[in-house]
């Protein structure tokens, strides 16, 4: 299974901050926002994981991740010139996807609770499994219509008379038919390629599946001034409750074995005195701790 990041799009909401630098570089409390989308990948057990974004910021990432081995990661970096949908990503991916399956979380999402459902998704998926959220202003987005026993029987992108509360959020796992499936989409009246069309497409097969997230998790949409203000004081809240951080990538590739201790010493020595390095020295300290976000 490979991982895509998609990390585009022009942030218009942010404005004026997207003109000197995207979004998902943006700081959710204590670290960069494409943090916490990477954890995702990482914790479902990815490895192999391609970042998407434009000429400009791309540079950032790399300066950032650099290859990810230090990580036990391996990072590749695609441009896309400029916003023509979710679903381009897969074109644009082609090569990097090869004949494998792929997982794409979109570089502004972040996800908080016991993620074990999305591991057993990435694992069973068999066509398309998408994720569906409760919440209060569906019109703002892909929308899931169930019939009588749950079953998904269409999906709208932002419409004006919602069918259903259930959202589906920027997570998205397909098999390798979804690069033929983007191959025939035409762009939607918004000039751009659509990941619902992609949904649609599956869902005509029978061959998608949606999981629903129960109350226990928290999916935050990070697309405006206030909701990057929600983030951060949410993270903030859970991390100081527990003393233990949210996405520290360094953290979870230690506790998911992509690296020794040997080598989360070596990163930490090379990070500055800063808090993000304290808390990884208590978790190198603290052993007892190794594997536990192992089943």
């Amino acid at each position: 299974m490979k991982g895509i990041i998609l990390a585009g799009g022009e942030g218009s909401r942010l404005y004026p901050t997207s003109i000197i630098y995207s979004k998902q570089l943006t700081m959710i409390y204590d670290k960069p926002m494409i943090y916490y989308p990477l954890s995702v990948l990482m914790l479902v057990g990815i490895r192999d994981i391609l970042i998407i974004s434009n000429d400009e910021t791309i540079l950032f990432y790399e300066k950032l991740f650099k290859d990810g081995s230090q990580f036990g990661l391996s990072f590749s970096y695609s441009i896309q010139d400029k916003p023509r949908g979710l679903a381009d990503a897969f074109l644009i991916g082609e090569k990097f996807i090869s004949d494998d399956s792929v997982t794409m979380i979109l570089g502004d999402n972040i996800f908080y609770g016991k993620l074990d459902f999305i591991r057993n998704a990435v694992k069973l998926n068999k066509g398309a499994t998408v994720f569906g959220y409760y919440v209060k202003d569906p019109q703002r987005y892909g929308v899931i219509e169930f019939d009588e026993n749950g079953k998904v029987i269409s999906i709208e992108e932002k419409p004006k008379k919602p069918k259903s509360n259930f959202a589906i959020v920027g997570l998205y796992i397909y098999n390798n038919d979804v690069i033929e499936i983007a191959k025939k989409l035409k762009p939607s009246t918004r000039g751009e390629l659509e990941i619902t069309d992609i949904n649609k497409e599956y869902l005509k097969l029978n061959k998608l599946k949606v999981e629903l997230f129960g109350r226990g998790i928290a999916w935050l949409d990070t697309g405006t001034p206030q909701s990057l203000l929600e983030a951060s004081t949410f993270i903030g809240a859970v991390e100081h409750r527990q003393d233990l951080k949210i996405a520290c990538i360094e953290e979870v590739a230690y506790m998911m074995d992509f690296i020794s201790r040997k080598e989360l010493k070596e990163l930490i020595n090379k990070m500055p005195n800063c808090s993000y390095k304290s808390y990884l020295i208590k978790i190198f300290s603290n052993t007892h701790m190794h594997n536990r976000y192992q089943k």
